[in-house]
């Protein structure tokens, strides 16, 4: 079978691997689709494991059952979450599942950028999730990213009337901008891409700002001479945390959702006055995955027009291109050549 190979954004190889064995309790998936992350195209933090099979946002067709799966048959359309919790330890236990072990260790094999991959039991039991008909296997590879929009703004505790800051305006503020409107928030968002700019108003954004022309001053006059609510950071670069850190109101919160490489450094004295939250967010619980599947299926977060680009598994190398660039482009998805 067909395999993608990450060695670098611009290094990407596709060789020839055999096809996966499954055993007692797992099973086989033919890709059908498998979105490039934001994650994927972060060089500094990839090429740490290169080379390796990237891909965990992937849906597809059951190949193959192995012996004592009783829920699941050949040909069903699932989506598969790549962690998974145990359910056993103490974190999940206190209901923190993404602090799980099991969640950060686990994978598939191998990655979502292959065409065919085996799901190991516990992914079986704890992340596949069969497809209803109104999703199709692209609308799919979404579930993963809104998941873990869903498991972030639960940091925030969002409440209707408030304002929200989004600082990047690409697949992951887009799905924020999606649904914190579902909550009843006033958004503002930011970004540098005029094309980014755009689409954030179409989704939903009830002000837009060019990042090149940010003040605390434009941000006031929208919102009745007051700083955000809540600011929710989805781009890396080192002004989109100074923007954040210095446009939260008194009492307000900020969600780390992407991170630069380098610390963030926060003014101790004046968070501490005004009582300002810091959190962040990584990955997405089933329970998170489950929400999303329901939030797509009923059409409430539109995600079919945020995929931009297609690209065949072979021409995967165009696609890194597309998403590293990141010039007119929202979501990027790899399907199988045929």
């Amino acid at each position: 079978m067909k395999v993608a190979v990450y060695y670098s954004n611009t290094d990407i190889r596709i060789e020839e691997r055999p096809r996966p064995r499954i055993s007692s309790g797992e099973i086989l998936v033919k890709m059908k689709a498998s979105g490039i992350c934001g994650t994927d195209v972060m060089e500094w933090y990839r090429r740490k494991k290169a080379p390796r099979i990237l891909g965990h946002e992937m849906a597809g067709e059951i190949a193959a059952i192995g012996r004592g799966v009783k829920s699941l048959k050949k040909g069903d359309r699932v989506f598969v979450s790549h962690h998974v919790p145990c359910y056993r330890c103490h974190h999940c236990s206190q209901g923190n599942y993404t602090a799980c072990g099991s969640l950060h260790t686990g994978n598939y094999d191998p990655g979502g950028f292959s065409e065919f991959i085996r799901i190991p039991e516990e992914n079986v039991k704890y992340g596949t999730f069969l497809l209803q008909d109104e999703i199709t296997y692209e609308d799919a590879a979404m579930i993963e990213p809104l998941g873990c929009v869903i498991a972030g703004q639960k940091e925030l505790g969002l409440n209707r009337g408030q304002t929200v800051l989004i600082i990047g305006s690409g697949v992951s503020g887009i799905l924020h901008i999606q649904l914190a409107k579902l909550k009843k928030a006033k958004i503002i968002a930011v970004d540098i891409n005029k094309y980014k700019l755009k689409k954030a108003s179409e989704f939903g954004a009830d002000y837009v700002i060019d990042a090149q022309k940010y003040s605390l001053d434009k941000v006031k006059s929208i919102n009745n001479d007051r700083l955000a609510d809540v600011v929710i950071v989805c781009a890396s670069a080192q002004q989109a945390v100074d923007n954040a850190i210095s446009s939260v109101e008194r009492k307000g919160k900020i969600l780390f959702f992407a991170v630069p490489e380098t610390d963030i450094r926060i003014p101790s004295q004046r968070f501490w006055r005004d009582e300002i939250s810091v959190t962040f967010s990584y990955g997405a619980s089933p329970d998170d995955i489950k929400e999303a599947i329901k939030l797509i299926a009923s059409k409430k977060i539109e995600v079919g027009e945020m995929i931009t680009h297609r690209v065949k598994l072979s021409d995967i190398s165009k696609g890194f291109q597309i998403a590293s660039e990141s010039k007119e482009s929202l979501k990027v998805v790899v399907i199988p050549d045929n």
